[in-house]
């Protein structure tokens, strides 16, 4: 009997890893696709802010006092303000009140440097009535704000989930991972922190940092770490006990190597959905500081400082300031917490033996 050779494909016995599963679940998801193409652009305009290529001019007073939006044309009052009597005034030329050509021979270079001088002013008092989404009290954009301060908000949000889960998930790992007096010592700490509301926390360390970014950042990351810790420290002592980690231990592997280099990577999906998750609430965050004045400094924006700046705006009757920072942050939010859901979805270890 003549044996039978059977070619076995070894591409075809090749399983599919976590990622290259999770990224086919997420491209099923239209809903967390199309609001990972809005994320992107988000994060294309904040990276052109960053550079100057947008928004660079925000402080500029481009446009008269609370311009309005070019869509419902200037205001009927336009002409008797006083930035378009100064711009008027601006745009025609002025006599010389002395000639001096005749007693002085340094005359033309100053007639030049004259010249040179007030055509700088036209260009810098010449102010728009109207603006693409309208100005603010000084005349400056609200569209170059919101663009800038999409920047600053963002990048708050971002940076400071970051050191969230960084602290989250080193206390976790040590916790759950060891056990013991270390474990009842981070779970005291754990306690302690969560023992006094969230927003009096951040209230109270937002009035000894000071005002800042940085500040903010740190701030935020120092007290939302909680919900991290709690999460990867269930996760680890979980898989501490379990038998690929028994075999790393046996082969002679640290605990270092133990946590970071086995475990870690198991739970990773735990720790990236929590600091999407923190993405969204630290914004909310930051932009709350902004408005009662604790968080970023007078000379940025955010906007959070925008929505502080529309409260009496509102009262006389401009509302596109308000508007358009509301628009910017609810498009932004929406779309970052539903594609936080769907990768939810699709990092979803329950959900891995359903795929064909």
């Amino acid at each position: 009997m003549n044996a039978v050779n059977v070619k076995l494909d070894a591409p075809a016995l090749r399983s599919e890893g976590v990622w290259a599963l999770a990224w086919k679940r997420l491209r099923g998801d239209r809903v967390g696709m199309v609001s990972m193409g809005i994320v992107l652009l988000y994060a294309l305009l904040v990276l052109a802010a960053v550079g100057g290529l947008v928004a660079s001019r925000w402080q500029a007073e481009l446009g008269v006092s609370y311009a309005p939006p070019t869509l419902l044309g200037p205001a009927p009052e336009f002409a008797a303000m006083p930035g378009a009597a100064s711009s008027a005034s601006a745009s025609s030329p002025a006599q010389p009140l002395l000639d001096l050509t005749s007693v002085d021979p340094l005359a033309p270079r100053y007639a030049e440097w004259d010249a040179a001088t007030k055509k700088q002013s036209i260009e810098t008092t010449v102010q728009s009535p109207t603006l693409p989404f309208g100005g603010d009290r000084l005349g400056r954009s609200v569209l170059d704000k919101a663009i800038k301060g999409s920047q600053i908000s963002i990048l708050v949000g971002v940076l400071a989930a970051v050191v969230a889960a960084a602290i989250g998930t080193v206390l976790g790992a040590l916790g759950g991972f060891f056990g013991g007096r270390v474990g009842d010592l981070l779970e005291w700490v754990y306690n302690v922190f969560t023992s006094i509301p969230g927003i009096l926390l951040i209230f109270a360390f937002a009035a000894v940092a000071g005002r800042g970014v940085t500040s903010v950042v740190l701030i935020l990351g120092l007290t939302g770490w909680t919900g991290i810790y709690r999460l990867v420290r269930a996760e680890f002592m979980k898989h501490a006990v379990r038998d690929y980690v028994r075999s790393a231990e046996a082969i002679g592997a640290s605990p270092a190597q133990r946590m970071f280099r086995h475990i870690l990577p198991n739970v990773s999906h735990v720790v990236l959905v929590q600091l999407s998750i923190h993405v969204v609430g630290f914004i909310k965050y930051e932009v709350i500081l902004s408005y009662l004045g604790l968080g970023v400094s007078v000379d940025q924006v955010s906007w959070g400082t925008m929505l502080a700046e529309a409260q009496s705006e509102m009262i006389l009757g401009y509302w596109w300031q308000l508007a358009t920072a509301t628009l910017f942050m609810a498009v932004f939010v929406t779309a970052f917490s539903l594609m936080t859901d769907a990768l939810r979805d699709a990092l979803d270890p329950k959900l891995r033996g359903l795929e064909d």
